[in-house]
């Protein structure tokens, strides 16, 4: 799953790059934000070494181009030596989609950050056809991004955590009741096959296991179809309509290195609330 597979060796410089999945919304802190993957995966890197660091760029909403030019820059200049860019899923579910540009994108963030010598994960994206029904006709789309998404990763020798091939990314309980962010349980998935994927020491690779599966009847199917169509995809649409994101008047949540576990930021402290 891994076009990087490598021995462990010491990080103490990680910072993030991305947008709601990377932010870690769907996963809350018990304290009015956010924690995710990425903090999950900060966690473990300071369990294995007291001396890390870690910045958290990402803001939900983003698309690649607006990663590209908020958030690779203030990354540069933090020097990390781990650097983690989720990037394109936004750019991906609009109705015109050029991959092309967000495929520049990537590759940019992904340069830059290899030129100051930091090992570089990226990923692959699950199938969100499989997540959602009416999200099927994007699949095409993914399984495009996902191939030169490889062939990217190949080319400058970067880490790549590849989620298409795992049955557990489209599995209802790793995606929040809105299916557009993972839930805790995703974001400690996700966390785990970062971590595995570095050979961080204690990762396994249990990630890649089935979860169970929930046979729905036909009536409760529809149901919840109906009740995510109303709650989150109509209200998503409209968003989309009036050009608006969540990630309006909304920051990076750790913008500076910092260790893994000085106190929690207060929910006061947060910018823009819960979406």
């Amino acid at each position: 799953m891994a076009s990087n597979l490598r021995a462990a060796q010491p990080f103490t410089r990680f910072v993030a790059l991305g947008d709601s999945q990377t932010e870690g919304i769907g996963d809350p802190d018990g304290t009015g934000g956010h924690r995710g993957w990425a903090d999950r995966l900060a966690e473990r890197l300071a369990a294995a070494d007291a001396r890390v660091q870690y910045a958290n760029l990402a803001v939900r909403g983003r698309l690649a181009a607006q990663i590209r030019s908020e958030q690779l820059a203030p990354a540069v200049a933090l020097r990390p030596d781990l650097a983690t860019v989720m990037a394109g899923m936004n750019d991906l579910v609009r109705p015109v989609f050029d991959m092309a540009a967000t495929l520049t994108d990537i590759e940019a963030m992904v340069t830059g950050l290899r030129a100051t010598g930091a090992e570089v994960v990226t990923f692959t994206y699950p199938d969100i056809g499989a997540i959602t029904p009416i999200a099927r006709p994007l699949s095409g789309r993914i399984r495009a991004m996902n191939a030169a998404m490889r062939v990217l990763a190949a080319r400058h020798g970067v880490t790549l955590v590849d989620f298409e091939p795992v049955a557990a990314t489209t599995h209802r309980l790793v995606w929040a009741e809105d299916r557009l962010h993972l839930s805790p349980l995703g974001h400690e998935l996700v966390a785990r096959a970062v971590a595995d994927t570095l050979g961080i020491p204690g990762a396994d690779a249990s990630w890649r296991q089935p979860l169970p599966v929930a046979n729905l009847g036909l009536d409760a199917l529809i149901a919840t179809e109906w009740r995510w169509a109303a709650h989150h995809f109509a209200p998503w649409v409209v968003r989309r309509v009036r050009g608006r994101s969540r990630g309006e008047q909304v920051y990076a949540k750790r913008p500076t290195l910092l260790p893994v576990h000085p106190q929690r930021e207060s929910a006061a402290q947060r910018q823009g609330g819960e979406h």
